[in-house]
């Protein structure tokens, strides 16, 4: 069935943002879908938790002894707050790295607050307040478990990401995984929407995966779970939607993608993916929420800014606003 996110300025529809979404379980069966639940998109930061698997699998996390709160930052998509900068300083004192090493590059912090709080200080942004610190943190973590040279680590060819590209093809099932370079400089990969959802569906239910994922797959989720500030931050759709929906790990991508493993529901675990056609990250938060409606994992009475967000003028008056319509096909 069609799926899309009406743009209403005053009563009439401006904008349609058409989407896909699939659902799967474990074992990579779809039990519905919205659009083309095969469709090939990049999953960007949605991805983090699988990266984050190459921490247990080099034995970089019991090496430096990473905790909880740093695999979680190691997840994340952070608004560089003084506590994300603070915890992506602790993981690279652990290995013994400054932040020169990391190559995500520089960006000012996604919260308003945290680029106030820096103008006030009078610092400029660092590498630290991108987003991808922490995932850059636990790759130089890994190239050093590894014994690999940890300049470099960001190239597709480093062992790091090698070992990357090896759990996107155990996890997704395929052969091969098509990738481009992320706005990080790490790859990301392209998966059908299926195949990037039986990969949520193990994240909600690790002892479904192959042994060696399981640890690392238990451990990013109960991270997630237990430190949602850290995997995007307040006010930040991931963490609100974490703390309101038992059983949730939701993740953000870029350019329209989101990704989502629930290990409660009548199906039971389920992976979760979207994208939205036209990459609108405003069209992708209603559609994200009605999905968990229709799943059952959030309840329609909940208040939430993103399941009709105003769509507002430069004096802040309200223009208009967004409104998800999405029927799924069960199979």
């Amino acid at each position: 069935m069609s799926a899309l996110v009406y743009a209403y300025r005053g009563s009439l529809v401006e904008n349609l943002h058409r989407l896909s979404a699939a659902i799967t379980d474990p074992e990579g069966k779809l039990l519905a879908y919205a659009g083309d639940p095969d469709r090939v998109a990049f999953l960007r930061s949605s991805a983090k938790p699988f990266q984050a698997l190459a921490l247990f699998t080099s034995g970089a996390a019991e090496k430096f002894q990473i905790t909880q709160e740093q695999l979680a930052l190691v997840v994340a998509s952070h608004e560089g707050s003084q506590r994300h900068v603070a915890v992506a300083q602790e993981l690279l004192g652990k290995i013994g790295l400054g932040p020169e090493y990391l190559a995500c590059g520089v960006h000012p912090p996604g919260s308003r607050e945290a680029r106030r709080e820096l103008a006030a200080s009078g610092a400029e942004p660092s590498v630290l307040h991108n987003n991808c610190s922490g995932k850059h943190s636990g790759m130089l973590a890994v190239a050093l478990a590894l014994g690999a040279d940890p300049k470099g680590y960001e190239l597709p060819e480093h062992p790091v990401q090698q070992l990357n590209f090896q759990a996107i093809r155990d996890l997704a099932g395929v052969s091969a995984v098509p990738y481009a370079i992320d706005g990080c400089s790490v790859p990301t990969f392209a998966l059908p929407l299926t195949k990037a959802a039986r990969m949520f569906a193990l994240l909600a239910a690790p002892q479904a995966a192959p042994e060696k994922y399981r640890l690392g797959l238990e451990q990013a989720f109960q991270a997630m779970r237990a430190y949602p500030e850290l995997v995007a931050g307040e006010g930040s759709i991931d963490t609100v939607l974490m703390r309101k929906a038992a059983g949730l790990a939701a993740k953000r991508g870029a350019d329209g993608y989101y990704g989502m493993a629930l290990c409660e529901s009548r199906w039971g675990p389920l992976g979760i993916t979207l994208k939205v056609e036209d990459g609108s990250q405003t069209a992708r938060e209603p559609a994200v929420v009605r999905l968990l409606e229709l799943l059952g994992a959030l309840s329609p009475d909940e208040p939430l800014e993103w399941r009709r967000p105003a769509i507002k003028n430069h004096r802040g008056l309200e223009a208009g606003h967004l409104q998800a319509d999405i029927r799924l096909t069960w199979l």
